[in-house]
């Protein structure tokens, strides 16, 4: 079979909600600046609490999923996050900031689970030659929800009164997780659980990634991808409130065309492009675009910023699904914790973010996105040095050895 058809349908509904809660950081940093008052740095105390997780529980999720499965992992997960979203309800009307990031350090620590299971287990539901398409394809629901979030979240957030209830969308969000929670639950989707149970940590991990040089120049590269996509949609918003000019309600309007542009390109490669590009060639080629735009809208200010911004998504839409199975490619049972040390490189929307911020308060949104822009010079050096024969014949040949 080369797919599997219906775990795979499950997952692009999980992945639709996975969308949706991302995004919500982008819409929920400037709003929570302007509702408690918050400079820049302390605002990406947003991004910190979530993007945190990826360092502290990829290692103890990975032997969950080796011990108990796909399946039940990733109902926890569910569960997990949608606790997270409801407590955003006290957060607001306790108007506690505090408790707040609690909310989105929880919500997070459910996805870290669903990042470490779902991925390799797309990989696995079918011929190990459509792995790249499979996960594009799963992948691009999550643009979906991050396209479709801002604008059914802007009305609930912003009433017509003025008032802000940041809350309510979360409250929508939880209910719709614990609906897909109980799909999976009682569904027939594979458990997958693994032979043989080993006890790892993290070193061992790193230790045996070894044999798998592409995989150790992929978590480099995640590292960076995901400290650039945190910092440009994070700071998406006060960039064309501040530089632009534009009010904030078209200004969430441009922050779902962003994601509009996302969801269209990683649905464009899944389906056509990457039957006829190199998925590492693909990633240098919209790399190297994201560079000369993120530059011109440093240095340049015109009346076309704000739809260059948005034409960001077209870049960012396939990097991650593309840079995370250029990793686990020809891993073979080392896929669930290759993607645990993937996920540790997560935490780079926690490390940028708040240098970002730094920048921001003292130099303008505008100057601040050269943190996003440097991120994406080395995942294009990355790109290019992944065509490089000699390195990949290395990686193929290490690989045949570990098999064999």
């Amino acid at each position: 079979m080369k797919h599997q058809y219906k775990p795979l349908a499950l997952l692009c509904l999980m992945f639709l909600t996975v969308g949706a809660m991302f995004t919500m950081n982008d819409v929920l940093l400037p709003t929570v600046m302007e509702y408690y008052q918050l400079s820049y740095v302390q605002a990406t105390l947003i991004q910190v609490a979530f993007y945190i997780t990826y360092i502290i529980f990829p290692v103890p999720i990975a032997r969950m999923i080796d011990r108990y499965g796909y399946k039940v992992s990733l109902v926890l997960a569910l569960l997990i996050s949608a606790t997270g979203c409801f407590l955003f309800i006290p957060s607001q009307f306790l108007n506690s900031y505090l408790i707040l990031l609690l909310a989105i350090f929880i919500l997070s620590c459910g996805i870290t689970i669903i990042n470490v299971a779902a991925n390799p287990f797309t990989t696995l539901l079918g011929d190990p030659d459509g792995a790249h398409v499979r996960i594009n394809f799963v992948q691009s629901f999550s643009r979906m929800g991050y396209a479709i979030t801002p604008a059914i979240a802007a009305p609930l957030i912003y009433n017509q009164s003025g008032d802000i209830g940041y809350y309510l969308p979360y409250t929508l969000i939880g209910g719709l997780i614990m609906l897909i929670g109980m799909l999976i639950y009682f569904s027939d989707i594979p458990a997958m659980v693994s032979e043989k149970q080993e006890t790892f940590s993290f070193m061992s991990m790193l230790a045996q990634s070894r044999k798998y040089p592409h995989l150790l120049f992929g978590v480099i590269a995640m590292f960076f991808y995901v400290g650039a996509e945190a910092s440009t949609a994070g700071f998406f918003i006060p960039y064309l409130t501040k530089v632009q000019n534009i009010p904030m309600e078209e200004a969430i309007q441009f922050l779902s065309l962003y994601y509009i542009f996302a969801a269209i390109m990683g649905i464009l490669a899944s389906v056509w492009l990457l039957k006829f590009i190199q998925a590492h060639h693909l990633v240098a080629i919209l790399g190297s675009y994201m560079v000369c735009i993120y530059l011109i809208c440093i240095f340049v200010t015109t009346d076309y910023n704000q739809y260059l911004l948005a034409s960001l998504g077209l870049g960012l839409s396939i990097m991650f699904p593309t840079l995370f199975s250029l990793a686990l490619e020809k891993t073979g049972d080392f896929a669930a914790r290759g993607s645990a040390l993937l996920n540790f490189a997560l935490v780079g929307g926690a490390a940028f973010t708040p240098i970002q911020g730094y920048l921001a308060d003292h130099f303008g949104v505008a100057k601040s996105y050269i943190i996003p822009c440097i991120c994406f010079v080395v995942i294009t050096i990355y790109a290019l040095l992944f065509t490089h024969k000699p390195l990949n014949r290395k990686a193929k040949d290490l690989t045949l050895e570990t098999i064999s």
